[in-house]
């Protein structure tokens, strides 16, 4: 894990650190039903039932339900695998509310985490990325990138994830731009209108955590 920190136009600082993916740590789901990798969460060390918000990956072997977690809104994108699909119902588990395909990689399902959602794997196992964020305390919002761009990055946190490939991101008036492999993670607390130019043919999941 690197650490360092970059100024902003507005001349704060904006703190940053690399996170490895080799370096994340597996741990049994909730409900026992997979393995999940914690990315980072806030605050630090907080347990399942105390974040205000956390990102993490799962490996997801088996169909079977979700674990519930009350006012927590959900966000969850298909990483690898052929896919899955969750269907969600109402309290009595007798009525479809909707089901939230991700069949194809990059795939988005957003849910309430209090939800009753049961998974389907299409062909296998999968791996996705979970973002959690809990609800009056936080708001989160995911992008794709692919390819190069341009962007200007405002808010408590943005957390860069590799989804695939590799990509170099270059913060602000970096000269030296930082290389990011698949599961690698660049977290930014509070850029604060932080220039950010991204290279390579990788994709990026960009997520923006505004605390309320």
């Amino acid at each position: 894990m690197i650490v360092a920190h970059q100024r902003s136009p507005a001349g704060s600082k904006a703190s940053t650190t690399l996170i490895r993916g080799a370096d994340l740590v597996a741990a049994p789901w909730k409900n026992g039903g997979g393995v999940t990798r914690e990315v980072g969460a806030f605050p630090e060390g907080a347990g399942l039932d105390a974040f205000t918000w956390r990102v993490s990956i799962a490996d997801v072997a088996q169909a079977g339900p979700f674990s519930r977690f009350a006012g927590i809104d959900r966000t969850l994108v298909l990483l690898s695998g052929a896919g899955m699909l969750l269907d969600e119902t109402d309290d009595t588990g007798a009525h479809a509310v909707k089901t939230h395909a991700l069949t194809q990689p990059l795939d988005i399902a957003r849910f309430a985490g209090e939800a009753r959602i049961d998974a389907r794997l299409v062909d296998g196992a999968t791996r996705d990325f979970n973002l959690m964020v809990r609800r009056g305390a936080a708001e989160g919002e995911t992008e794709v990138w692919r390819g190069d761009s341009q962007h200007t990055l405002s808010a408590d946190v943005v957390l860069l994830f590799c989804a695939s490939g590799s990509v170099s991101v270059t913060l602000g008036g970096e000269v030296q731009a930082r290389v990011l492999e698949a599961d690698d993670t660049l977290r930014i607390d509070t850029p604060n209108a932080l220039s950010c130019a991204v290279k390579g043919a990788g994709a990026v999941l960009a997520i923006r955590i505004r605390h309320t």
